[in-house]
């Protein structure tokens, strides 16, 4: 069973490995394609439309819309009415103004307003004109420049070309582009190089390479002015602020009219562009809704508020992209391997859910977009493929193990029930249900069986875990019978049993690990309960246990103990006084008239009582020990009062004093009257043998706590501490050579030891040599 189980183990470890390896593999190749690219784009819009950012203040559009065009007429406009604009602009002082227009052709018409618009340009000194790409493809190579009067009147030039992506949509755009003999910045990086040159003495030699790049290109003799090879560098991500109408926009025909507040564009960046419907670009946004499109204006507008606000995204590198994507496949494998099913589903849930969370804020937080893509599809299939490879393992074992039980001779035919499918999955499962179902019956016979068992029984593990008890081993050990000892330590629980003859414990940790338990041993724990263990290890399991049964043996014990003192009773004690009775009959015989008769039955007289006593004794003691005690009503003080009574005709003859020194008016109780009352007597008997002439034998009654305590103290030799725990043993006689002259067989004591204890009470005995002794008789007080 061990072995099988390492085996399966070692499998499923196998199976996960070449899992995790094919998925991973999976994950990071998609990391690097672009196979994904239209779920990576679904989550990156959806996180740039939930981080939107209010617009930059210093950004104003001047929007050339629809009703500028009802006011003004129809597209393309007089130059002049441009330049009348930039002037009313450049009167309020702003930091730059862009103008998203085309001017690459001189006006044939109205020469002079190319003349307005370049002298207007001039005096500004804030205009940037953008530069565009003529035509489409790898052989368009040739940049459209303003007309060169206005690009010299120009303050700077800015290309205002965006890269979509596959879908169509504006999500980057290059910060560098065109030819490679003279290229441009991107249109908001001339607003800001213009803006700055205003403010500051010089100007940074990346605005100024900016500024002298068309002038080399248009002075080339042997080419078109900006042809070349057209080359593009530093991609960058929109840091889109919101969608279309996000800026504070002013009409076109509102700033001629003079019908803006006086200082709407000072101290402001002015980006004057198309914005009425089928003039001028218009562009597809991660931010646009419901379909709507946003001018090219406003995505100038966009570049130029990222710049502005610090908001800088970059797509991942590659290697950081395809970590990024690996590391909660990862945990997901990993959950799938140590967790169960459901925390597993769960964890690869919360995994999918931290990923799209990290995807959508990460580049607001440190500027790097991730495509999530790749761990999403990782995280879907992690489940379904270790589920699938799990559930045929388990069909798999199913089987195996409807074999086995079928060997085992347990029913396994595939019964058909009302409401079962066809699914050979669900048959194998109700077979094993059923061969389940047989086995609990099995073990709930063989537990029920162990329950009724008379002897403690209890199943453990190598270790000493207990698996398994019957309600006698929880009564032995004193606990609760319907409280299991399942979990606990069986050395622990008989630390107190030990063997007779060594003292040393009979269950240990070492012999039940090293399979050293003898099959049989006999001790005495705390309780002096003698007990015979019997232990049988489980050999047919590849981890072996224990069962070990105890069987109580003290009755038997007691019974041969009795045995033994009554045969030696028998033998030596009550066979000492009639052999003296035989051997004066044969002195008599042999030398008649030697003994004068009156001695001679005298002394039969004194052996034959002396017989008939020990005889009653041991009768009596053998009665205190066996029979039904007739438990009633009674007054301790009046039995100790009679006992006392009835003792004072041998204290006199022994010259002692009997006395009752302390005593209520009445000790309720309930027991034995007769035995009772022998105890006591015999105690008294004791005291007053062993009191020295004119000694004194005090008794007392009194209450302590729950019990009456009657206590009998005498003058005599006392005992010593060493031999005090063979006083109430029978046949103990401890002043044998002290007072031999004192007679007994050492029974009186036994009998009160019995009786007490047999009505729930204790002895104590407080003595010392040379000082006497008290014993106290302690029983429950009854009301």
């Amino acid at each position: 069973m061990m072995t099988a189980g390492r085996t399966r183990g070692q499998q499923r470890r196998l199976e996960w490995s070449l899992l995790a390896a094919a998925l991973l593999g999976l994950v990071a190749w998609l990391s690097t394609a672009d196979s994904l690219s239209r779920m990576n784009h679904l989550v990156q819009d959806a996180g740039l439309r939930l981080l939107s950012r209010p617009a930059h203040p210093d950004i104003v559009i001047v929007a050339i819309d629809d009703p500028s065009i009802a006011a003004i007429g129809r597209w393309p406009w007089r130059r002049a009415l441009h330049a009348e604009l930039i002037a009313r602009v450049s009167a309020q002082q702003p930091r730059a103004i862009g103008m998203d227009v085309l001017f690459n052709e001189e006006d044939l018409d109205y020469p002079e307003d190319d003349v307005l618009l370049a002298d207007a340009m001039r005096r500004s000194g804030r205009v940037v004109l953008p530069v565009l790409r003529r035509g489409h493809g790898p052989a368009a190579n040739i940049a459209d420049l303003p007309w060169p009067a206005f690009a010299d009147a120009a303050a700077g030039l800015g290309h205002v070309h965006v890269a979509p992506d596959n879908d169509g949509v504006v999500r980057s755009l290059y910060l560098q582009e065109g030819p490679a003999a003279a290229s441009w910045q991107h249109f908001s990086m001339a607003l800001q190089c213009v803006a700055a040159s205003t403010s500051a003495s010089h100007k940074s030699p990346q605005c100024n390479a900016a500024r002298a790049a068309p002038v080399a290109g248009g002075a080339a003799a042997t080419e078109p002015p900006g042809s070349g090879p057209w080359q593009r560098a530093d991609r960058t991500l929109i840091a889109y602020a919101g969608g279309p109408g996000h800026f504070t926009t002013y009409s076109y025909i509102d700033v001629l009219r003079g019908q803006v507040p006086a200082d709407a564009f000072r101290g402001k960046y002015v980006i004057v562009g198309a914005a009425a419907s089928g003039l001028g670009d218009m562009f597809a946004t991660p931010v646009s809704e419901q379909s709507r499109l946003m001018p090219g204006v406003e995505v100038v507008a966009q570049v130029l508020d990222g710049r502005l606000s610090g908001v800088r995204i970059e797509p991942a590198a590659t290697a950081l992209n395809t970590l990024f994507n690996l590391a909660p496949v990862v945990c997901a494998l990993l959950a799938l391997l140590l967790l169960g099913p459901f925390v597993a589903l769960l964890t690869s849930a919360a995994l999918g859910v931290v990923t799209l969370l990290l995807s959508v804020a990460l580049p607001s937080w440190i500027g790097l977009q991730f495509a999530p893509a790749a761990a999403l599809t990782g995280l879907v299939l992690a489940y379904p493929l270790w589920s699938w490879r799990r559930l045929s393992a388990a069909a798999h074992f199913l089987r195996l193990e409807m074999e086995r039980l079928q060997r085992d001779g347990l029913s396994m035919r595939l019964l058909h029930r009302p409401g079962d499918s066809g699914d050979f999955l669900e048959k194998r499962i109700n077979a094993v249900e059923r061969a389940s179902r047989q086995l609990r019956d099995l073990h709930h016979f063989v537990s029920e069986s162990l329950q009724q068992l008379p002897s403690p029984t209890i199943v453990c593990d190598p270790q000493g875990r207990i698996l398994l008890t019957n309600m006698a081993a929880r009564r032995h050990v004193g606990g609760d019978p319907q409280v299991p000892l399942q979990g606990q330590s069986v050395v622990e629980l008989l630390h107190d049993l030990v063997h007779t003859g060594t003292g040393q414990p009979l269950v240990t940790q070492d012999k039940l690990h090293n399979h050293h338990m003898p099959e049989q041993s006999e001790g005495r724990d705390a309780q002096g309960r003698n007990l015979l263990v019997l232990c049988k290890p489980f050999t047919d399991l590849a981890k072996a246990g224990w069962l070990l049964t105890l069987v109580d043996l003290t009755d038997m014990r007691r019974a041969q103990l009795q045995r033994d003192q009554a045969m030696n009773f028998i033998s030596h004690d009550i066979r000492a006084p009639n052999a003296s009775i035989l051997t004066l009959l044969e002195m008599q015989r042999a030398y008649p008239g030697r003994m004068p008769d009156d001695e001679l039955m005298l002394r039969i007289e004194r052996y034959a009582r002396a017989s008939l006593g020990m005889a009653e004794n041991f009768v009596k003691l053998a009665s205190a020990e066996s029979q039904e005690y007739r438990m009633a009503p009674l007054d301790l003080v009046a039995v100790l009062a009679e006992t006392v009574d009835d003792i004072w005709a041998l204290a006199r003859d022994r010259g002692v004093e009997v006395t009752i020194a302390t005593a209520p008016e009445t000790a309720p109780t309930v027991g034995d009257r007769a035995l009772l009352s022998r105890a006591l007597a015999n105690v008294l008997n004791n005291a007053v043998k062993f009191s020295p002439e004119e000694g004194t034998v005090q008794c007392s009654i009194v209450q302590r706590g729950a019990h009456w305590i009657v206590s009998v103290r005498d003058e005599g030799p006392g005992i010593a501490p060493e031999l005090q725990g063979q006083l109430f043993a029978p046949f103990q006689r401890l002043h044998d050579r002290s007072h031999p002259a004192i007679g007994g067989v050492g029974l009186g004591l036994a009998l009160v030891h019995t009786v007490i204890h047999r009505h729930g009470g204790t002895l104590e005995v407080d003595s010392d040599v040379g000082r006497g002794a008290e014993f106290r008789l302690v029983l429950p007080l009854r009301n």
